[in-house]
């Protein structure tokens, strides 16, 4: 069923970027982003200005020398000050995400919350810990000194389901390191970019240290194929991040961190608590309209509970309430980003439908504006790897199985590996699937959506590179030294070896 089409309306806000400290207006209608709750208004416009990734680049070499000088506590303080900034401007971030990316608003203010707090787990010790320098003797006179320093200017590149939250889990952490930062926000929610920029402004980061580029794929291309980038931190689709690592074979000493989404696979034991995993699969298969990367795509039964299952989670999934961003009343999924993703969960569905699948609730575009669309749930014989794909929408698959061994083998038939859910109250069970299932994360009786900050945040596979963000992030935002320091002068000529005191006359 076709969305009901309006007139397009004024554009809300001109595109800007921000660079050596400065905020340059992008003019120009290159990039559109609509507002996915009406598909109509035109909420952001500009056209981007490639010249700016050279001068953001040699904003950041020239700022980024001085900044990695000054002391942790120093760098930590700067942040502190721009935690308070952001704290004080939630409310116009979680508008801004809600009305580019349709997040409903008290999701964004949510997100938007997460910003100051993420600064705040960054300077805890269990993530400070993990590049603080220390000290071994050698040998009696010799003592061995390990240090990190930045890798110097990150290109930081954000998703468009949480513009705000995910990049700054990145640039907060690579800022307390000593690096300077390059942000590309996704072209489909780019405006938080530009507060969080007010913010670094108002917390006194010295200039060229926090720069902002808007723009698309060229954008990308050009800045992460720039000489000068240290390091590139990504997330978002595994096609982006493949071309960035093949864009940079020739560059091995360039730190890449990937976070790349994921086909995650929920199993649910006939041991369970049945209401909790219907709830929680629910929830995480339907979160943020099912644009989360860690969103359960894929739900294993234990064949004894199977029929209860199936016959709950499509009832709770069919009365999943679904409104606009702004919208008074109560909801749980908002649009999809654009009519582009609407039109690509539909085909989706009716592939799986061609393949075999049977589609027990039926996902439709609803009869208003926007870009509104109401969960899909489709049975399927078994979960294959050929067959495995991710699908950024509301739109999960059921399969049926008789042994663990197969839940665990189909939990791992994907090339992706960032999430899985395990629902049982055994812990021989649960032990065996945390033992073999191929994934990053692995929750107990909870959904694979959501994760916290003070736990690392990766996957395997498709899904990354070993990278993980959130508490090891400063992993990659820093590299060890290695340093020998002899403390004597009593250094002795190896055998084989002469000297003669008058050689040093």
């Amino acid at each position: 069923m076709s969305a009901v089409r309006t007139v397009v309306r004024t554009v809300v806000r001109v595109g800007r970027d921000f660079v050596a400290g400065e905020f340059r207006a992008l003019d120009g209608d290159a990039i559109c982003v609509r507002d996915p709750s009406d598909g109509s208004t035109i909420v952001w416009s500009a056209t981007p200005v490639l010249a700016h990734i050279e001068l953001a680049v040699r904003a950041a070499q020239c700022a980024q020398v001085h900044w990695a000088r000054r002391s942790m506590e120093e760098r930590a303080t700067v942040l502190r000050r721009y935690a308070e900034a952001a704290s004080k401007r939630v409310d116009a971030i979680a508008d801004c995400i809600a009305r580019e990316m349709g997040k409903l608003r008290s999701e964004a203010l949510l997100e938007a919350k997460l910003i100051a707090e993420k600064v705040a787990i960054t300077l805890e010790e269990h993530s400070m810990s993990r590049v603080r320098g220390y000290e071994v003797a050698v040998h009696a006179s010799r003592v061995g000194v390990c240090s990190f320093r930045p890798h110097g200017v990150m290109a930081v590149l954000g998703p468009f389901n949480f513009p705000a939250h995910l990049p700054n889990g990145q640039f907060v952490p690579a800022l307390l390191a000593g690096n300077a930062i390059v942000f590309k926000p996704s072209e489909k929610a780019p405006g938080a970019a530009e507060i969080l920029a007010e913010c670094f402004v108002e917390a006194g980061l010295p200039a060229g240290l926090f720069n902002v580029v808007q723009g698309g794929a060229d954008v990308a291309r050009a800045l992460t194929a720039h000489d000068a980038i240290d390091g590139i931190l990504f997330t978002g689709s595994f096609q982006v991040g493949r071309a960035i690592l093949e864009a940079n074979l020739d560059r091995p000493g360039r730190i890449i961190a990937l976070e790349m989404g994921g086909s995650n696979a929920a199993i649910v034991w006939g041991d369970c608590d049945l209401r909790q995993a219907v709830y929680e699969c629910a929830r995480a298969a339907f979160a943020t309209t099912g644009q989360r990367c860690t969103c359960t795509r894929r739900i294993i039964l234990d064949e004894r509970i199977a029929t209860r299952f199936i016959k709950a989670f499509c009832q709770v999934a069919s009365s999943t309430l679904v409104g606009p961003a702004f919208g008074t009343d109560p909801a749980f999924m908002g649009p999809l980003v654009s009519e582009a993703a609407a039109e690509a969960f539909l085909r989706e569905q009716e592939r799986l439908a061609r393949c075999g699948g049977r589609v027990l609730l039926e996902g439709t575009r609803l009869e208003r504006a926007g870009y509104f669309v109401t969960p899909s749930v489709v049975e399927v014989d078994r979960f294959t790897r050929e067959d495995d794909r991710e699908t950024f929408a509301p739109l999960v698959r059921i399969a049926t199985v008789s042994t663990l061994d197969d839940a665990i083998a189909q939990a791992n038939a994907s090339d992706y590996g960032l999430a899985a859910s395990v629902f049982t109250k055994s812990d021989d069970v649960w032990q065996d699937c945390i033992a073999r299932v191929r994934a990053g994360c692995i929750n107990r009786n909870t959904g694979t959506a959501g994760a916290s900050s003070r736990l690392p945040f990766g996957g395997l596979g498709k899904s990354g590179n070993h990278r993980p963000a959130a508490a090891f992030a400063l992993d990659f935002c820093a590299f060890p030294v290695a340093s020998m320091i002899e403390q004597s002068s009593d250094a002795l000529l190896p055998a084989g070896m002469r000297a003669e005191e008058r050689w040093f006359a």
